[in-house]
């Protein structure tokens, strides 16, 4: 069965998240009712990562297996178009390796969260962004955020229902930038923990705002301490922008 890598970009306000569920809609499986409506037959879509709803992608990656050689163009088209109206478009589509796996075969994985950070609240971009009135330091945010990069226990930062066999990962890079009223955090590992990015963003509000201290983010991740962390920001203005393999 050739096997097909896609890149995929999604809404994911609509969504219960990535994973197929019981009680409500995903991307997963609007992605597997498009496949068996184009092809006629049922085919699982894996996905690099499991994103949470509410949470959107620019650059997710999955992969599937189909029963016959596809053009990668025409199968790109007509999934789209049973996609429709969901908020979920197919970007690319490759053929791939046998032994290809989108979650097993990445080697990093990029995510972005921004804060808009004004006092008015978002227009345009409200469904995109966590609206942040009070003013932030980003450089200060920058600066403690150092202390993440590494390999290192996360438990503090880390849902409390993680189903990982360990709590520790390694940060391969954890930047904060300001252009105007957005400011942004870009993360790059090759994987995540269960609100991961969502607990470390808070935490590093908390730092932005003044409520926190460098050497406060540096005792919550010492603490290995699930009640050490900041506030968790909400699902919105986070994004899977990019997989490496």
């Amino acid at each position: 069965m050739p096997r097909f890598k896609l890149t995929i970009e999604y809404d994911g306000g609509p969504f219960v998240g990535w994973q197929r569920q019981a009680n409500g809609v995903s991307v997963q499986g609007e992605l597997e009712r498009a496949v068996l409506a184009c092809t006629g037959s049922p085919a699982l879509v894996a996905g690099a990562g499991r994103t949470d709803a509410g949470v959107h992608a620019t650059g997710q990656v999955a992969h599937i297996d189909l029963e016959r050689a596809w053009d990668p163009d025409k199968l790109r088209g007509a999934l789209n178009f049973h996609l429709r109206p969901s908020p979920i478009a197919v970007l690319e589509i490759d053929r791939a390796a046998d032994d290809f796996d989108a979650r097993f075969s990445a080697v990093q994985r990029h995510y972005v969260y921004a804060i808009l950070n004004r006092r008015a609240p978002a227009a345009l971009t409200r469904n995109a962004v966590w609206h942040v009135a009070r003013r932030l330091d980003a450089d200060a945010m920058h600066a403690a955020a150092q202390a993440l990069i590494g390999k290192h226990d996360f438990t503090t930062f880390r849902a409390s229902e993680c189903q990982a066999a360990s709590p520790v990962r390694t940060m391969e890079k954890l930047a904060v930038v300001r252009t105007g009223d957005l400011v942004e955090i870009h993360a790059s590992a090759r994987s995540f923990l269960h609100h991961q990015m969502r607990s470390i963003t808070g935490s590093l509000e908390h730092v932005g705002s003044g409520k926190w201290r460098a050497e406060d983010l540096r005792a919550a991740l010492a603490s290995r301490d699930r009640a050490r962390c900041g506030t968790v920001a909400p699902p919105q203005g986070l994004r899977l922008v990019r997989v490496d393999y």
